[in-house]
């Protein structure tokens, strides 16, 4: 064998080597690009990722009222009933306020499901802070069961400082349930 097809072929086993790297690296960040993403938007609020709070500050005078309407979807392979609030609440900013969804499995064996949440406008998403929260928790509903499931929240009150979101007389809390495969 020759130098010239000795070097050709060391060449291309460094080249597939970097191939396959690469390849085992793109397989990996698609695994963690969800996850990541999620953090990246709980930090942020970005696309209207809603913040988490421990306790709201207290409303201070002269903070414009903001109302708050509740979305409810369930993805169509999970057999539930799931609604919101019907009318939308007035919430002063700093002002916590307990409102319930509530879920009810029409299906005729047990089922799990697992919701996400988000609000609009998506720049409103760092202002709206959760307390407490059914979001990200696996409930499990039997036949005919229904269930009340409580969202503690509070609109930050820098909303009213921040020239962007000032305008926004209308915040929408959106809920999605997803059936979990056991």
């Amino acid at each position: 064998m020759s130098v010239d097809a000795v070097m050709t072929s060391h060449r291309n086993r460094r080249m597939m080597i970097g191939i396959m790297g690469l390849v085992f690296a793109m397989v990996g960040l698609a695994f963690a690009s969800v996850p990541l993403y999620q953090l990246f938007c709980q930090v942020t609020g970005y696309g209207g990722t809603t913040q988490v709070s421990i306790q709201a500050p207290g409303s201070s005078a002269g903070a414009i009222l903001r109302e708050v309407r509740f979305n409810a979807h369930t993805q169509p392979d999970l057999k539930w009933q799931f609604s919101g609030p019907q009318k939308p609440v007035q919430v002063t900013p700093g002002e916590e306020v307990m409102i319930h969804y509530t879920a009810t499995n029409l299906g005729d064996t047990p089922s799990t499901g697992t919701s996400t949440f988000n609000v609009t406008p998506f720049k409103a998403g760092p202002y709206f802070m959760k307390i407490d929260c059914f979001c990200f928790e696996e409930q499990t509903l039997q036949p005919g069961e229904t269930v009340s499931m409580p969202v503690v929240f509070y609109i930050d009150p820098e909303i009213d400082e921040d020239s962007n979101t000032q305008e926004i007389p209308e915040i929408t809390l959106s809920y999605t349930f997803f059936a979990v495969e056991n």
